[in-house]
């Protein structure tokens, strides 16, 4: 997955995505199969498809006269449908994310202590969609690590920056594209429950000892079996006792699709508090 992601249904997890390295076409020629000597061959089109440049027609009056006539149709398209944007579009209508520059005073560096066995603390996460309830009684490291960024504020402002319907929302990644992490990373530890519909865990790359601040929850029972696979496998924190509906509507909320499933309108955890 994108840094710390647990990977769409049928696929391994991801890592930390990395900078594209495919390159566009060059634009220059070269010979192909069949190029008879003095022929010269079409120019090789980039991965964007982008179109053979042409001479500017517009001095064309016949030209001049048909964009008039798109415009005008666009115009009047714009104003019967009261504007653009309206009506589900996927434009972000709130203030961008802006990645934090550092962590909440008071907030761990490395590893924090362990949750003590027999303590089940609930962590609640405010959203403009409603409330998240998380009962935190996973993993001993992986959950001690949890509630400690949760009571130092650390996860406050932070959004929900992935959304794969029928699998995973993923959030608490300080950049806001999941390519940020605590400052430090936590141990490993084995995965003893099953994921379900709920289910709340720590996001990962593929290598060891990566997990941090990315969690995720899971959205389907079906998904247990892709997350299942992963080795090592993603340390269960806990699982949802409220607000599942509240889970559904920002995994409804549009994305990119593809391969990192990025919010375009990212729902911000107003607020992550911790109590006994």
């Amino acid at each position: 997955m994108s840094h710390r992601e647990p990977p769409p249904a049928g696929g391994g997890p991801r890592g930390r995505r990395p900078k594209d390295s495919r390159r566009h076409g060059s634009g220059k020629t070269r010979p192909g199969p069949g190029t008879r000597p003095g022929v010269r061959p079409k120019p090789i089109v980039g991965r964007h498809h982008e179109p053979v440049p042409t001479r500017p027609r517009w001095s064309d009056p016949r030209y001049l006269v048909a964009a008039g006539g798109l415009l005008v149709l666009l115009v009047a398209a714009y104003v019967l449908s009261g504007g653009f944007g309206s009506g589900g579009s996927a434009t972000p209508s709130g203030a961008a994310f802006v990645p934090r520059a550092s962590n909440p005073p008071g907030c761990p560096t490395s590893q924090p202590s362990a949750e003590p066995s027999g303590q089940t603390p609930t962590v609640t996460i405010q959203t403009a969609k409603g409330t998240i309830v998380i009962k935190a009684d996973g993993s001993p490291i992986a959950t001690g690590n949890f509630v400690a960024l949760a009571q130092c504020g650390f996860y406050d402002g932070l959004v929900f920056h992935r959304l794969v319907p029928g699998f995973v929302i993923q959030g608490g990644d300080p950049n806001g594209d999941g390519s940020g992490d605590a400052g430090y990373t936590i141990a490993d530890e084995a995965v003893t429950a099953l994921y379900h519909r709920g289910t709340v865990a720590m996001a990962r790359t593929q290598d060891p000892h990566t997990q941090s601040s990315q969690f995720f929850i899971v959205l389907d029972d079906a998904a247990a079996g892709t997350l299942a696979q992963a080795n090592p496998g993603y340390a269960i924190v806990g699982e949802v006792t409220s607000g599942m509906d509240v889970v559904d509507s920002i995994a409804a909320m549009p994305n990119t699709g593809g391969q990192d499933n990025l919010a375009i309108d990212p729902v911000a955890m107003t607020s992550v508090t911790v109590s006994p």
